[in-house]
């Protein structure tokens, strides 16, 4: 019963895959994203079976080795690869960001969704609370949250994901208010749709693109959180993550550059790769570059 068309234009939402892959590949710098994140995580998906040491070995060779042909990245103050190192780090710190945003949308759609679908007292009380998260500095309170709860993995995601969904709810919100009047919804009820299928099955559909996009950067976002924590000593110490990695090679980063040099490099790769992404997707989801 869902009519496939996109949120407050009518546009037809369904696009043929040769089509929607021109479109995206119509910006080039969102094929120079997707491609530097697939091959991102390829490597974090077997970078165990790539790394030539245990990422936490000390001494596979000598301490603050420079980047050579054996150790192609150097070694750090306790003489370990730091190529193993960033393979594993690569890891954590894309799990960070794709379940910490994969929590925040989930969270977002559902503030947005009610708050938009019921309107009234219900939406006033949800937007109330949505501006009371906007409005404290994110970065500040997930200091707090992680330093109060300790820095542990779970702890540094939930407060991620926690403080990084009042921007997607505000958007599905106003999604769900352009569409809920429309015909199809109208018939949807008039057919005796429960209010879970009118929001889940019929509205939520139609209302994917600006998510999808929207969500696409909140990988980005939850990465850089991640790195930044962990680099003011909020990471957790029992974990191999890139944030970590440059809060371990504080004191050495000037006489070995390499050592902070390559974990930022990948992190500063991670975040344009999915930045360039999103830009790719917007184009797709946009009707108007559908119509060129």
């Amino acid at each position: 019963m869902t009519k496939p068309s996109l949120p407050g234009n009518g546009s037809d939402f369904t696009v043929p895959r040769v089509r929607a892959w021109r479109i995206f590949t119509r910006n080039r710098a969102s094929v120079i994203g997707i491609t530097i994140f697939g091959l991102l995580l390829l490597l974090s998906v077997f970078g165990s079976f790539l790394s030539p040491y245990p990422p936490e070995k000390v001494g596979v060779g000598q301490r603050m080795e420079p980047p050579k042909s054996k150790f192609l990245m150097g070694t750090d103050e306790l003489g370990r690869d730091i190529l193993s190192r960033v393979l594993q780090g690569l890891r954590l710190s894309f799990l960070i960001g794709l379940v910490s945003a994969g929590v925040s949308t989930l969270i977002g759609i559902l503030f947005g969704a009610v708050s938009g679908f019921f309107g009234r007292w219900i939406d006033d009380l949800l937007m109330r609370i949505t501006e009371i998260f906007q409005v404290i500095p994110r970065f500040f309170l997930t200091m707090m949250l992680v330093a109060f709860f300790g820095p542990d993995l779970i702890n540094i995601v939930l407060a991620i994901a926690l403080l990084s969904w009042p921007q997607l709810a505000r958007l599905v919100r106003a999604e769900f208010l352009a569409l809920k009047s429309r015909q199809f919804v109208d018939a949807a009820r008039t057919a005796g749709a429960s209010t879970g299928v009118l929001i889940f099955l019929e509205i939520l559909p139609n209302s994917l693109g600006p998510l999808i996009v929207n969500s696409t950067l909140l990988v980005g976002q939850a990465v850089l959180q991640e790195a930044g924590l962990s680099f003011l000593g909020l990471g957790d110490p029992t974990q191999v993550s890139l944030g970590v990695m440059l809060y371990q090679a504080q004191d050495i980063m000037r006489t070995a550059w390499w050592a902070t040099a390559f974990p930022g490099l990948f992190i500063f790769l991670a975040v344009l790769s999915v930045n360039l992404i999103g830009d790719g997707l917007n184009d797709l989801f946009n009707p108007r570059s559908r119509e060129r």
